[in-house]
């Protein structure tokens, strides 16, 4: 972006300026209306996508055995972290009123990662497809016929390809090659060396690249489209990924209602998404803001490097603005934020039902990741942590917000969520190299 223009945009959106020497930043979204719409996506396609993972289920406790105590439910819980309230407010020299909770999917089974949502119901669904063309499942069958021989082999015919950092390739990989496609993850240089071993390790194949995450989805794009037995999955634009996140705020809702945790006028939810290209917390902000209307109050969270979802929605120029168009390097440990350009179909949906979005930077992740280790001997990725930051930043710079929204007498009756989005699956080794940044 020629400098001219760059600074008309600065001009324009103060924020900007400040986003642009990597400080963090508290951005409330002009645009949230109390009821939220979109012609973009339906709750249709919600309702569709957990009936469809239902079907699934009996397939799934053959193929993932730890399933079958959930009765093939790939699903996290949520729980109480009073501890690491207690340590954020000692470290930052804050109070967080109301109750902190953690929303577990850094736990979900298969791929431990909220991807194994969104991921893992596109590979389904497309399984699905597939297997109902040719005449070799009826939506009334035991869908554990699909852990055949039989139809192992049928899938081998086919391809699935992706691009990714690094969480999105592991739940495909993982569910593709379970199934017996043959799988292709792109991966961008931010990705993980031990994500890329364990793909290989499954039998997908890894192409790795020296450029950012827009440029491995890219050219997975490409590729795929000179393979007509190939399906790429398109983090950017897919309604499926979309749908399986958002099945996440229906399941919320019961969990909410069997742990006494009441949403409403006053008591009102917060939630904190870590946001990369946005399809995994676009997908769980729109169900939520479908279900419990205007009294959830969401916020997504990216690195200072990387605040692509906060530029593309502040500016409205969505995926026509990059990090790098306001002099960002997209360079952060938070390798499953490290996304330079966000999703247009995601920017756009989200328009009227986020209500901000916040920064922070890497150092602040391995504070928190020590934090949590110490206090409730938890352990998250890095990236997960940027959620950890949603009450700090809203008590710190959201005053005027919370009075806007005639909040700040409510607050001793909040929920804050922070939505884990991953952690359980690194290595030992990575941990431990992780706490030593502290």
């Amino acid at each position: 972006m020629e400098n001219e223009r760059k600074h008309e945009l600065f001009d324009r959106y103060p924020l900007l300026k400040d986003m642009a020497n990597e400080d963090t930043v508290f951005w409330k979204n002009t645009k949230w209306i109390k009821t939220a719409k979109t012609e973009l996506f339906s709750m249709q396609e919600v309702e569709d996508a957990e009936e469809t993972l239902k079907r699934f289920s009996s397939y799934l406790i053959v193929a993932f055995p730890e399933l079958a105590k959930s009765k093939g439910l790939i699903e996290s819980s949520i729980q109480e972290i009073p501890a690491m309230k207690e340590a954020l407010e000692k470290q930052y020299h804050l109070s967080i009123p109301g109750r902190f909770l953690l929303k577990c999917d850094y736990a979900l089974p298969i791929s431990g990662s909220i991807k194994a949502r969104g991921g893992i119901y596109e590979v389904l669904k497309h399984a699905e497809r597939l297997a109902m063309a040719h005449g070799k499942l009826k939506k009334e069958d035991d869908y554990a016929v699909l852990a055949t021989e039989e139809l192992r082999s049928f899938f081998q015919q086919y391809t699935i390809a992706v691009g990714s950092t690094g969480n999105l390739g592991l739940s495909i990989g993982i569910i593709g090659k379970k199934l017996g496609f043959n799988v292709v993850v792109h991966m961008s240089s931010d990705a993980k060396e031990w994500k890329k071993a364990l793909l290989r390790e499954k039998g997908a194949t890894v192409i790795e690249y020296q450029a950012d995450y827009s440029v491995a989805v890219e050219q997975g794009r490409q590729e795929a489209e000179q393979d007509p037995l190939c399906h790429f999955i398109d983090d950017e634009n897919s309604k499926d990924l979309f749908a399986g996140y958002a099945v996440a705020a229906k399941r919320l809702k019961v969990q909410c209602e069997k742990t006494n945790i009441i949403v409403d006028d006053t008591h009102p939810l917060f939630v904190y998404l870590p946001c990369g290209v946005g399809g995994g917390p676009g997908g769980v902000a729109y169900g939520l803001r479908e279900i419990f209307g205007e009294h959830v109050h969401i916020f997504f969270a990216e690195p200072v490097a990387s605040p692509c979802m906060t530029i593309g929605l502040m500016t409205g120029l969505h995926d026509a603005i990059s990090v790098e168009d306001i002099g960002l390097d997209n360079k952060t440990e938070a390798d499953g934020l490290a996304v330079g350009r966000a999703s247009k179909f995601v920017g756009k949906v989200m328009e009227t039902y986020i209500n901000g979005c916040y920064t922070v930077k890497d150092e602040e992740l391995f504070t928190s990741l020590a934090l949590a280790m110490e206090s409730e001997e938890l352990f998250l990725e890095p990236s997960a942590h940027a959620g950890m930051f949603g009450a700090i930043q809203l008590m710190k710079n959201g005053q005027a917000y919370l009075e806007k929204h005639a909040l700040t007498e409510k607050m001793a009756q909040a929920t804050h969520l922070v939505w884990a989005t991953g952690g359980s699956m690194v290595p030992q080794e990575m941990r431990e190299e992780y706490l030593q940044k502290v």
